[in-house]
């Protein structure tokens, strides 16, 4: 099988990632550093970073509530805090599949499951994500239409949204819910300043399916089998 799946069904890192740390010269096949892509399979001897890396790791799905100012990365060379901070008492290493901006909180998942993290990151696959939303301003029925329609963040038209439980507030705030197929960096702060509304806290609720609930901040727990079929992913275990 090509290297970057590989290294995604040993659960260190996505596809993509994976390709990331191979052009970089991370990663090495029987000894010698490689910076393209090859074929590889299990006789083969893959490391990281120096790390072996073996395909019999078990699985693992977890949903995180990510606080605000938590880094989505598993390392970060200012020493703030990341989510990998969380996952520490977790034998095997598990890492973001996606991204949630530093100031925001909410659901992101954490697994070992390069595919899985894939899968959920590529457009074709259209995961719907949902986002509470509190605002400086109010949403008019113009504004509301504007943003299901698509807006301008900055060279790119985004698509389709979907705005609902919106309550607007005598003080000129407001908070609304939005739902969206794409994953554009600070998508959802740069739609509302499209429209001119500045949001000032933004959680994730739901990916797909698999609703955050009343998950402390902070915590996490464990995907069920039935909830990564609703996310439409297929994997025997």
């Amino acid at each position: 099988m090509r290297l970057q799946k590989y290294i995604a069904l040993c659960g260190y890192a996505s596809r993509r990632a994976a390709e990331e740390l191979i052009f970089n010269g991370s990663v090495s096949v029987n000894g010698k550093i490689v910076r393209d892509i090859v074929m590889v399979d299990d006789s083969d001897e893959v490391r990281v970073n120096g790390k072996l890396l073996k395909t019999e790791t078990k699985k693992l799905y977890f949903v995180f509530n990510k606080p605000e100012m938590v880094i989505t990365s598993m390392s970060d060379k200012f020493g703030r805090k990341t989510v990998a901070d969380f996952f520490n008492n977790i034998e095997e290493r598990v890492y973001p599949a996606g991204r949630l901006d530093y100031d925001s909180s909410g659901l992101i998942f954490m697994t070992n499951d390069g595919d899985f993290a894939n899968y959920l990151m590529h457009p074709k696959n259209e995961v719907t994500k949902t986002y509470a939303v509190s605002a400086k301003g109010n949403i008019t029925d113009e504004i509301k239409e504007m943003l299901e329609n698509g807006v301008d963040i900055g060279g790119y038209i985004t698509g389709k949204a979907e705005i609902s439980n919106i309550v607007n507030y005598s003080d000129g705030k407001c908070s609304a819910e939005i739902s969206i197929k794409e994953g554009k960096n600070r998508q959802v702060r740069k739609m509302f300043e499209a429209v001119g509304i500045k949001v000032y806290a933004l959680q994730r609720i739901s990916v797909g399916a698999v609703q955050l609930g009343d998950l402390k901040k902070g915590r996490y727990r464990s995907l069920t089998q039935k909830e990564l079929r609703d996310l439409g992913y297929e994997r025997q275990f």
